[in-house]
């Protein structure tokens, strides 16, 4: 079931990066992360390391820029 979930998540997740958003759908990425971290964790009880790490990388292909705005703000701007 939470596979099923993932896949909604992604698909939904792509639908919205599709609309025009005068905020550049930071509003959109925040709800999204407030979503997929427990969605994360669900996958990862019923599926384990593997499917989480395919869910991640799908969400940071589309969540790209929230990530690398939050690894810059790790490191201290010192990225790549």
């Amino acid at each position: 079931m939470s596979v099923a979930f993932a896949c909604l998540w992604v698909v939904l997740a792509n639908a919205i990066a599709m609309l025009p958003s005068r905020d550049h759908h930071w509003r959109a990425a925040y709800g999204l992360m407030a979503v997929g971290a427990p969605l994360g964790a669900w996958l990862w009880l019923e599926h384990g390391v593997l499917a989480v790490g395919c869910f991640a990388l799908a969400a940071g292909s589309i969540l790209r820029w929230p990530l690398r705005y939050g690894l810059r703000r790790v490191t201290g701007g010192r990225l790549g």
